[in-house]
């Protein structure tokens, strides 16, 4: 017997506090905040952290807790309300950070009391095994970005800048001189109801900020982030992207400390969005320091270019990394059906896009910007999903991550306001989940209201994410794909391969054909031996319970029937 193997495979479960405990069934299009209500930090119960982590959950990704720009007026407790021309949708897109250092009034129950309920949100999900992730966003942030209660000695994000050179490396803003910035043509904020002395149309700042999304204009578009300004990390952009990181600008320092308070608070790791428009020499330097204070702490990276995912591994010192652009394109063609998709198409991926580095990536088919699966716009289908989550959470020993309501088959509909009815749950709006509500079952948090079809399918994400923590040979185990040596008896749509350890083997299957299939699976000699694996095998489906026994291995392999869009996992 083996010596067990080191477990770090992580489950993270992506949640809105401003969704994931509202109650209200109203939703109105454009609702305001008293119409379509909003969770809050204390709907996240022990009950409800519990549940999580009975699903199988490691890490909860607590997405829009940083204070950002929002129509909701909360001047009365001392905040300055933001102009509504530069906020997307009534709520506010929770990537316009407001104040790095102040959570979002419309999350707690006292506004005036809002750090400590956060800050207790932290403890109770300390208290109940699971990890916090929170969001940092490095490339932007509000046009009306102001810390009011940063530190004692804290500087804010562009108090110094010269804003009459369009670059300097100690600014932390990009400017335009002698342009002032103007607001979307068109741009209707907060829809025809939405009423505010604010909402005039214009926006005040002379000179104007390069927008978000590298927008070196005045006059940003309604696709632009026009919402938000571009920080400067020392690269000219308009001479040649020449470098200024020597000695680490301003800004470098500033995030630093950002980062820093966080983890003081007990904030486990980040979710780092667009950390492709960030060098990777700042990444190197700020998570090198953090982690030299804070050994355990994780750094999750939004990235798309798989041609720096080693940059941003090893120079960057990135955890984990999005794997988007490959698994989830691939499975996503798979899972509908697309003309030409091939499990071939995994095969690339890690053969090419992420070898040596499998298990640095992020899996996933749902986040915030995603589709959700069960939309008319993805699948259609909430158990469409399984083989693609399957391979997601158990292709390598990296991590895998659900969004809140997809274990129900929440399918997004809904016209919300500025999120429009896109397949996505908006964040930009006040809004209900409603089959997401159908588990919180009125904060009871006990899947009261959910149909047999969903708590079945809630079961499966369940077993699935239990199974990809607790087996080893899913958890650290060695990988041998198993196409070639099965190519004669199978379609393109059946992906399978082992997982084995000294200790346990799994045979995973994953089948994205729409229709049954007799399968016979042959397993390489040189795998058995490696596996010293010989003569009759019981394997055991890991997601059901159910039992195939075969004769000689080395001969006769494994037969059965495999229902369609569906898989297994045989431990043996």
């Amino acid at each position: 017997m083996g010596t067990p193997s080191t477990n770090n495979k992580l489950v993270i479960y992506q949640l809105l506090p401003r969704l994931f405990g509202n109650t209200n069934t109203n939703n109105k299009y454009y609702g305001t905040i008293d119409e379509n209500g909003t969770g809050k930090f204390n709907d996240i119960t022990d009950m409800a952290l519990q549940e999580l982590s009975k699903l199988g959950i490691t890490h909860i990704w607590f997405t829009g807790v940083i204070e950002h720009a929002t129509m909701t007026d909360h001047s009365w407790f001392g905040i300055k309300p933001d102009d509504p021309d530069v906020v997307k949708g009534i709520a506010g897109s929770p990537y316009a950070i407001k104040d790095y250092y102040d959570v979002d009034p419309d999350l707690a129950v006292n506004v005036n009391d809002r750090m400590a309920e956060y800050e207790a949100l932290i403890k109770r999900t300390h208290a109940n095994g699971l990890k916090v992730i929170m969001d940092f966003v490095p490339n932007h942030v509000a046009r009306t970005y102001n810390s009011d209660v940063k530190p004692s000695g804290v500087r804010d994000i562009g108090a110094d800048d010269d804003n009459t050179k369009a670059f300097a490396a100690d600014n932390d803003f990009y400017y335009l001189p002698g342009q002032s910035f103007t607001v979307p043509a068109g741009y209707n904020a907060g829809g025809d109801n939405f009423k505010s002395p604010l909402k005039d149309g214009r926006f005040e700042e002379n000179p104007a900020k390069v927008t978000g999304n590298n927008l070196f204009s005045a006059a940003p578009g309604i696709n632009d982030w026009f919402e938000t300004v571009k920080l400067n990390y020392g690269i000219d952009v308009q001479n040649g992207n020449a470098i200024h990181y020597n000695p680490p600008p301003p800004l470098w320092h500033k995030l630093f400390d950002i980062l820093n308070y966080w983890c003081a608070k007990g904030v486990d790791g980040f979710r780092c969005d667009m950390v492709e428009q960030i060098p990777f020499e700042f990444w190197g330097w700020v998570i090198g320091q953090l982690k030299a204070q804070y050994p355990g702490l994780v750094f999750i990276g939004e990235a798309y270019n798989t041609t720096d995912y080693d940059s941003y591994i090893f120079d960057g010192k990135f955890d984990y990394l999005y794997d988007k652009a490959g698994i989830l394109d691939a499975v996503r063609k798979l899972t509908t059906n697309q003309t030409g998709a091939t499990v071939w198409d995994i095969n690339n991926v890690w053969n090419n896009q992420t070898n040596g580095i499998d298990d640095y990536m992020l899996r996933f088919m749902e986040n915030h910007d995603e589709q959700r699966v069960t939309s008319g716009s993805f699948a259609g289908d909430a158990w469409y999903a399984v083989p693609g989550m399957i391979v997601c959470a158990t292709l390598s020993n990296g991590p895998v991550m659900i969004y809140f309501g997809q274990e129900v088959g929440e399918p997004g509909e809904g016209l919300e306001g500025f999120g429009d009815n896109d397949g996505r749950t908006s964040i930009f709006d006040y809004w209900g989940v409603p089959e997401h509500q159908k588990w919180v079952n009125g904060g009871l948090y006990d899947g009261g209201q959910l149909s047999d079809s969903q708590s079945r399918l809630r079961g499966f994400y369940s077993k699935l994410f239990n199974a990809a923590r607790n087996n080893e040979a899913l958890y650290a185990g060695k990988f041998y794909e198993l196409l070639l040596a099965n190519q004669a008896n199978f379609n393109d749509c059946m992906y399978m391969y082992m997982r084995y350890t000294d200790n346990q083997r799994v045979l995973v299957i994953a089948s994205f054909d729409r229709n049954d299939q007799a399968i016979h699976v042959n397993i390489p000699q040189e795998l058995l031996l490696w596996m010293n694996v010989s003569g009759p095998v019981t394997f055991t489906d890991l997601l059901t319970g159910n039992r195939f026994d075969t004769g000689n291995i080395e001969t006769m392999g494994l037969t059965f029937i495999l229902p369609q869009m569906s898989g297994v996992l045989l431990a043996f």
